[in-house]
């Protein structure tokens, strides 16, 4: 396609009209248009031009003088846009599509909101939400540009005010203020330009107004209306309220939030204050809902861009027809992925080198979430949209997992009685996945919780069942592309040592197995490596068990283990919102035989009964928690549609 003709748009305009001026609505989508075919001096003739549809072709932005001040629709969608600060021009704009576009990501989500202060729709959705979560970084971004600039000025002695403010205030300040997570880096540095200029062009007199941006009335109804969930939090001197009719003894040492002491008198206590309440996952946006179903959760290793993975602040919460990916530290919902009539189950990461069309490499993180409907879908994150569908089972979908050192082999475990290894390939030039199996594992009974083995990844996998722990061979160099379990771990002596329910399983070192659903009210610290060496040639094997860790004694199922191997440290939640924190480290470190008796726990987290719909949620069930690397975040799923965030002090 060439340059655009006035014959052109004529024949696309609506109404049909013999003059530009006329015309309201015009298609240009699927031309393969090239930006430099956007001719302003001919667009700009569009003087009524309402609605514009760009959608489907290869632009890689918009002219910035197009001149349609009174547009009010326009589509982009399936372009190579890579920026959106052309917006700007079009100030009356209430709907917007963008999607399709791989190289925007969340900044450029929250950039479209400051730019569009009328926006009511982005991508088919309302824009309340984001224009609230503009809002509060714009108001803390402020505060933090204006303590910088009395910081800034104080340093500076009094003959060098005049010339050096100008020269280095914008640049100190977008070099230091920062605030949110490094997904949002890029917004926030372009508002921190923006808020220090406006600072050095009034001398300093006047500080840029924080809540200045403009919002449509159904806007600000639809925030009103949010229930908001606030924590009442317990002070560190209640004790644990242990009920008898729902508990057995528990042992007075083990500690509640703040306790300065765990089980053995040496382990501190860790310092953790509720943070975030969030009801993210309500189905069809419903306040009222507290009773959607959260099931699982994983923070994004953050590996790119030059940082440690040990920075991570990014989770992935899946549940109902919902997938959340939300910034811990501010309690923004960075994105939301949603298919109606879905019943997600499982979420897991991944990164992977993709190269554009434009020859440059770029580093991906691809989320991947499977439920009810036994599909996997893969989704790149960061530009918001799903980029791959793997038709994998015909039965629901209980848990999946990446391998830990090949990028793109992904585990799905599905209620049809199958494990199956897919590689998800690298992401053609069209930004989508193309899925192959690799191998299909049998099993006797439902796997729910998958775990490589550490220090063996690309040899065995372990799964937690219905029917037990098992373990498979998955080396691909093996001709058998279809197994059966090798090997069947068993927890205790006797008739009953086989057959029960696992559904608790991760590793908390490269030896060291955490396990739950063997024993009532009890957690298994087991040795890999010696039970492994044991085996022979059987096909049931009794583990070498280290330690037995005191839990809760429900008998509800599905509360869903973690570990944070570089702390040493078990969690679990329980029937009651409480969430039990085990510091094991000095327990493998331990050099004497353990004591038969299990081990309580270095504190249990008591639910913080945060108040949703006029009235506190005294009571709920954890269904599974997690931290991220170094335990700075800590987020827990409910069975109330309540994610709870906390932080380490």
């Amino acid at each position: 396609m060439g340059p655009l003709s006035t014959r052109l748009l004529m024949q696309r305009g609506r109404p049909k009209s013999d003059r530009l001026g006329k015309i309201r609505s015009l298609d240009l989508s699927g031309l393969k248009l090239r930006s430099e075919h956007l001719d302003p001096s001919l667009l700009g003739r569009l003087r009524q031009l309402q609605e514009l549809d760009l959608s489907n072709n290869q632009l890689d932005t918009l002219p910035a003088n197009l001149g349609l001040s009174h547009l009010r629709i326009l589509r982009c969608a399936n372009n190579q846009l890579g920026d959106v600060t052309f917006l700007c021009q079009f100030p009356q704009l209430e709907e917007l599509s963008l999607e399709g576009n791989p190289f925007l990501t969340v900044s450029d989500n929250l950039k479209v909101s400051f730019l569009l202060p009328k926006l009511r729709k982005v991508n088919g959705k309302e824009a309340s939400a984001t224009f609230s979560q503009v809002e509060n970084l714009n108001r803390e971004l402020t505060s933090r540009v204006t303590a910088h600039w009395e910081k800034f000025m104080a340093a500076l002695g009094p003959k060098e005010k005049a010339e050096k403010v100008q020269a280095d205030f914008v640049r100190s300040a977008v070099r230091d203020v920062r605030y949110g997570p490094e997904s949002l880096s890029e917004f926030t540095q372009w508002r921190v330009r923006m808020i220090s200029e406006e600072l050095v062009a009034s001398g300093g007199t006047q500080v840029p107004k924080a809540d200045n941006l403009e919002r449509p009335v159904e806007a600000a109804a639809t925030r009103e209306s949010r229930a908001r969930l606030m924590a009442l939090k317990r002070p560190h001197d209640v004790p644990l309220n242990l009920f008898p009719n729902k508990r057995v003894c528990t042992s007075p040492s083990a500690q509640v939030e703040g306790g300065p002491m765990g089980s053995d008198g040496s382990q501190a206590g860790l310092r953790l204050e509720p943070l975030h309440f969030l009801q993210c996952h309500s189905k069809n946006n419903n306040p009222q809902d507290l009773q959607t179903q959260l099931w699982a959760c994983a923070f994004e290793p953050a590996g790119e861009e030059g940082h440690s993975e040990d920075t991570s602040q990014t989770v992935a919460t899946c549940g109902g027809e919902a997938v959340c990916v939300i910034d811990c530290q501010t309690g923004i919902v960075l994105h939301k992925y949603k298919v109606p009539g879905e019943e997600f189950f499982s979420v897991a990461w991944t990164a992977v080198t993709v190269v554009t069309q434009a020859g440059h490499k770029k580093r991906w993180s691809v989320l991947a979430a499977a439920g009810l409907r036994g599909l996997v879908r893969l989704l790149h994150v960061r530009a918001g949209f799903c980029c791959g569908t793997i038709r994998a089972h015909k039965k629901a979908i209980a848990t999946l997992c990446f391998s830990p050192t090949r990028e793109t082999h992904l585990f799905t475990a599905s209620y049809d009685k199958r494990i199956i290894l897919w590689d998800i390939g690298i992401p053609n030039h069209d930004y989508e996945f193309q899925a192959s199996q690799l191998l299909m594992l049998d099993t006797t009974s439902v796997p729910l919780r998958l775990c490589p083995v550490v220090s063996c990844p690309d040899a065995y996998l372990l799964a937690g069942c219905e029917g037990g722990c098992c373990c498979w061979d998955v080396r691909l160099d093996q001709p058998q592309k279809r197994r059966v379990c090798e090997v069947e771990f068993t927890f205790s002596e006797g008739s009953e040592a086989s057959g029960r329910r696992v559904d608790g399983l991760a590793f908390v070192n490269e030896d060291v197995v955490a396990s739950k659903g063997s024993g009532l009210g009890t957690i298994c610290l087991w040795s890999w490596s010696q039970t492994w060496a044991g085996r022979g040639s059987q096909a049931t094997v009794a583990v070498v068990v280290l330690a037995w860790l005191q839990w809760s004694p429900t008998e509800l199922a599905y509360f869903s283990l973690s570990t944070c191997p570089g702390e040493g440290i078990v969690l679990c939640g329980d029937e009651e919102g409480n969430v039990w924190i085990y510091n094991v480290q000095h327990l493998l470190n331990q050099k004497t035989p353990l004591p038969a008796a299990p081990q309580a726990p270095t504190q249990i987290l008591k639910w913080p009964q945060p108040w949703a719909l006029g009235q506190t949620v005294t009571k709920t069930m954890v269904n599974t928690v997690v931290a991220n690397p170094t335990f700075t975040y800590l987020t827990a799923l409910t069975d109330s549609n309540i994610v709870a965030i906390w932080k380490r002090q």
